[in-house]
């Protein structure tokens, strides 16, 4: 999967690309959509119209006090804070003075470190929910968020947004845990991020015309990324499909809203941070991607499962261990070079895979299934022209109950909720049902219900079809992390996986995990079968 700083005043644009917006290129930037390094960053041109802001902290409770730190090069700036939802609900709207303040060249990694615009304490009265905070000026506006939590559980259902990988993937300011201006020679990815810097264009919310991942490119052809080519066309984070509010959970919270089904917001840094978040909710639902995980995190969501807690899981790509500084605003993940680099690699803390042998944490232990089991499907060369769907084993399962299926039917597949990232598991097939290995590091029993092929490699033929994004790298690496080799036999075991929707019962509560990122495409599709599915698992009866 695919540190020298650079000096605060950054370039409008280092290799002189037409870029939109705030949009700049990186030092190393070879222009391409896919490959190419660019990001968007306020200027340090006092004179440019511009307005930027960032809260204080993700999250916040009613009653706690809101900060808004901004910076623009207008006097004045209209805020306006609203719920979002089917109608966004304005809370707030009002005049605030602002200040230019500079943006430092390490403001991902540091923070901006622009001065408290505006604060507020919380009304009792506003609801739980993701609030967006518009910022405007003439010739330039852009949007800020935070997440209330309620005083005490409402509604039956919690939503735990997938923060972690927000961060991991918010390119602002030019690195993010992808790529960056870090390292000796300012082109590394960041192994730190900081919380305090606005998120950038997309992840907030989309465009209308805005494309997702899945896409499979004509045979024999080298692979490319609608999704990708958009943004740099458009300005917008290249990262806007891959993470953040409006990829994933707003899609969910919107068809939710209009269902009538009432969720409660939580986040994964709040659940690193308190011991007792899920206590009073039966249920808890996590959408999309959410990749990165502390270890906390995952001992509060294991211990909340052993008593009893039922977690609905409609995402995929559990897999990388992060930490968390202890006020929750700067994210360490060492990746790819955390046996060389990370101060604690040599512990189970490491900021690698979850399953790297040094972690002694299989995945698996806490969804049951895993991101490193194949990974990709439906774009690339990675199981691009396969089913899209899930193919059902076990039709009778309570899950599948009114949806009409049958064994070796597939489920999804007219909005290819098969991908473009999913977790999956070790098998085999006993007279014509999926069982897991042994060996897989379960800590309960699995029941798999559906299952479709992915992989790490993206296959080729030759220089015309080979794809330079992520080709043969990914499989290398997990060959060499997880079997400690890269040979014929342990590329095989890397790139041969699967994507699976399964049950998973440890202690008293239960894991149901439908492994794929995607899957909240069906709901936008409003494809029957999938709404069937997710309306069973939030509110039917389990087991």
């Amino acid at each position: 999967m695919p540190s020298t700083l650079l000096p605060p005043m950054l370039p409008e644009n280092h290799a002189g690309h037409a870029m939109q917006g705030f949009f700049v290129t990186g030092p190393y930037d070879d222009g391409d959509p896919v490959t190419g390094h660019y990001y968007e960053v306020a200027s340090n041109d006092p004179a440019r119209p511009q307005v930027w802001g960032y809260t204080s902290a993700l999250s916040y409770r009613p009653g706690e006090a809101l900060h808004l730190h901004a910076m623009s090069t207008a006097r004045d700036v209209r805020l306006t804070i609203a719920r979002d939802g089917l109608t966004p609900a304005i809370v707030l709207q009002t005049t605030i003075p602002t200040t230019f303040a500079p943006t430092p060249g390490d403001c991902s990694v540091k923070g901006c470190g622009w001065p408290v615009a505006f604060e507020t304490v919380i009304p009792e009265d506003w609801p739980t929910g993701v609030y967006v905070l518009t910022l405007e000026v003439a010739g330039h506006s852009s949007r800020a968020m935070f997440v209330l939590k309620p005083a005490q559980p409402v509604a039956k259902l919690a939503l735990i947004l997938a923060t972690g990988t927000w961060c991991a993937y918010n390119d602002w300011g030019g690195s993010n845990h992808y790529q960056g201006l870090t390292g000796p020679g300012g082109g590394d990815f960041a192994a730190e991020v900081s919380l305090l810097r606005p998120w950038a264009t997309g992840f907030v919310r989309w465009p209308d015309d805005a494309p997702r991942i899945p896409h499979a490119s004509p045979l024999l052809t080298r692979p490319r990324y609608p999704h990708m080519d958009y943004a740099r066309a458009n300005g917008i984070s290249k990262k806007y499909a891959s993470s953040g509010w409006a990829a994933f959970e707003r899609p969910f919270a919107l068809w939710a809203e209009e269902q009538g089904i009432a969720l409660d917001y939580l986040t994964q840094h709040d659940l690193h941070a308190d011991t007792h978040l899920l206590d009073g909710y039966a249920r808890a639902v996590i959408v999309g991607h959410d990749e990165y995980w502390t270890w906390e995190m995952r001992d509060h969501l294991d211990a909340w499962v052993d008593r009893g807690g039922q977690l609905a899981r409609f995402g995929g790509n559990f897999f990388w261990q992060t930490r968390l500084s202890p006020d929750l605003l700067t994210q360490t993940c060492h990746k790819s070079r955390a046996m060389a680099e990370d101060p604690l690699a040599a512990t189970d803390r490491i900021t690698s895979y979850w399953d790297h042998p040094r972690t002694r944490r299989p995945a698996v232990a806490t969804m049951g299934l895993t991101g490193s089991m194949g990974v990709y499907a439906g774009w690339s060369r990675c199981a691009a022209h396969g089913s899209g769907g899930f193919t059902l084993y076990r039709p009778d399962h309570w899950s599948m109950a009114g949806t009409g299926l049958g064994y070796g039917d597939v489920l999804g597949a007219a909005s290819r909720i098969f991908g473009y990232e999913v977790d999956g598991i070790d098998h085999e097939i006993r007279k014509g049902l999926p069982y897991p290995a042994e060996g897989t590091g379960l800590e309960g029993e699995l029941t798999i219900v559906a299952l479709s092929p992915a992989t790490t490699l993206a296959h080729h033929t030759g220089r015309h079809d080979m794809d330079y994004f992520i080709g043969t790298l990914d499989a290398e690496e997990v060959a060499q992390t997880i079997y400690g080799a890269i040979t014929p036999e342990t590329l095989g075991l890397a790139s041969r996986g699967n994507g699976c929707m399964a049950e998973y019962r440890r202690g008293r509560g239960m894991v149901f995990n439908a492994g794929s990122c995607e899957w909240v495409a069906g709901l936008i599709a409003r494809e029957w079968p999938v709404e069937v599915v997710t309306r069973n698992i939030l509110l039917g009866q389990w087991g």
